[in-house]
């Protein structure tokens, strides 16, 4: 980066992305300021590292020091919208301003990157792959879209290793600004379709990110994906893939076991086969994260051993089959999941685990858009509950679409058991209801109710 900033001011900064590169610039010396608009947990674990940040879009609340062009750079999340005060302000005072992808490839590229790219599991199978990596002899940093139960931070700052995992976002393209040494798609279902337009240009974006692969890099792709991308690939790049069972994978698992909560499986590589590894996170697209970020470890350096002990050892990412309560009256369990393939694959997960328990669900659809595309989806995969509560679209970025709202998905819903409610009654309604399984799940604020959640249903 230039060596005229000084300062570095986020706007976003309490996003799981922004917060990482705060922390990353904060480390090596960096001046650090920023806006978001609600003071999250991770704004506060900002806060107590000394980092200034206000909740008020307005240009009289940033510090001083940092209103300089000259000796400030401005880092943007997507999810700031084009009006909002103080990036108007900074466009209008003629500020660099970069987005945060721009960043992380500036910080990622010049080393061997690992990215984990996919519609879904890129925070699981890159908290994976950190764990294995860090106990390797070269280690690694790490970029996580989530918070990591063994670190309890969404960052691992090595600056002696050349590893560096990293996630591969592909909304607004970002993915765009990888070289990595290493990358791994899970999967390529539609979403995105605000940005895309349509799956077939969604596709095509993955594409290009596999061939920015450097040359003698390795692309890993899941075997349901595997036959329509290996062809797109340029020459030059090592292409490998995974899965559940053999059927021709590089890598798969074998002699899978559920044994008192605990699962057990062994991992086959072209170089050899791991035994019995205890994976304490169950649930079929679980146990394929965890191969995931396994067999990105075992092209780059990591040992058996290594891969025993981390994948024995991993603790789990916050918010992705995130058991939070385990008592006797109740199980809760709560999850980001906001797609409905995501939803399916948890919930089909909490069936596989509980096949006894009656599952309430409580979800929070996350995007107009989203709803818009996938209506019909949500309701079929929220229809594994046995109840469902609805509460209305978080809807992050946009403005509101006409005729669009929760109740499409509820009409649709197979369960005579669903309710609306808003985000003001749940606790209420939950209290009413005393599940004896509860399920969260939703990209949005749905993370604000974990707590007094857990607080109601522990005493």
């Amino acid at each position: 980066m230039d060596s005229k900033y000084k300062n570095i001011y986020f706007l976003g900064i309490g996003g799981i992305g922004m917060s990482a590169l705060a922390q990353y610039f904060y480390s090596i010396g960096y001046n650090i300021a920023g806006y978001d608009r609600f003071r999250s947990d991770i704004c506060i674990m900002l806060e107590n590292l000394g980092i200034n940040i206000h909740y008020e879009d307005d240009i009289n609340n940033i510090p001083v020091t940092f209103l300089n062009p000259l000796n400030t750079l401005i880092i943007l999340t997507p999810a700031i919208p084009e009006d909002q005060t103080e990036f108007q302000y900074f466009i209008q005072n003629d500020f660099q301003i970069s987005k945060r992808a721009e960043i992380l490839g500036m910080i990622s590229n010049p080393k061997k990157g690992l990215a984990i790219a996919g519609t879904h599991g890129k925070t699981s199978v890159s908290g994976i792959c950190a764990n294995i990596m860090s106990l390797t002899k070269n280690s690694c940093s790490a970029f996580l879209g989530g918070i990591s139960k063994n670190l309890n931070s969404n960052i691992l700052i090595n600056p002696k290793s050349e590893y560096i995992v990293v996630e591969a976002d592909e909304f607004d393209r970002s993915f765009h600004n990888l070289t990595p040494s290493t990358a791994l798609i899970t999967y390529i279902d539609a979403d995105h379709l605000d940005i895309y337009k349509n799956h077939a240009s969604l596709k095509e974006a993955f594409v290009i990110f596999c061939n920015q692969v450097k040359e003698n890099g390795n692309i890993i792709l899941n075997s349901k994906i595997y036959s329509e991308i290996k062809n797109t690939i340029k020459p030059g790049i090592n292409i490998f893939s995974y899965g559940f069972e053999d059927n021709g994978c590089d890598f798969y698992l074998s002699d899978i076991k559920y044994i008192n909560g605990l699962c057990y499986f062994d991992l086959n590589y072209p170089k050899g086969l791991i035994k019995s590894i205890k994976y304490e996170i169950g649930g079929n697209h679980n146990l394929e994260n965890a191969l995931a970020g396994a067999s990105i470890a075992l092209l780059n350096g990591a040992t058996d051993d290594d891969v025993r002990a981390g994948l024995e050892s991993f603790k789990g990412i916050i918010r992705r089959f995130d058991i939070r309560i385990k008592l006797n009256q109740i199980t809760y369990i709560d999850d980001y999941a906001h797609h409905p393939k995501e939803i399916s694959a948890f919930l089909s997960s909490v069936r596989l685990l509980y096949p006894n328990k009656k599952i309430t669900g409580v979800f929070q659809p996350h995007l107009y858009s989203r709803t818009s595309d996938f209506y019909q989806e949500f309701a079929q995969s929220l229809s594994i509950c046995d109840e469902i509560i609805l509460l209305p679209i978080y809807p992050a970025r946009e403005k509101p679409i006409t005729g669009i709202n929760s109740e499409m998905i509820l009409k649709l819903i197979k369960s005579t058991k669903k309710h609306l409610c808003s985000k003001a009654e749940l606790l209420t309604k939950l209290e009413e209801l005393q599940p004896e399984l509860l399920v969260t799940m939703g990209a949005g604020d749905i993370d604000l109710f974990i707590k007094p959640i857990i607080n109601m249903f522990s005493k």
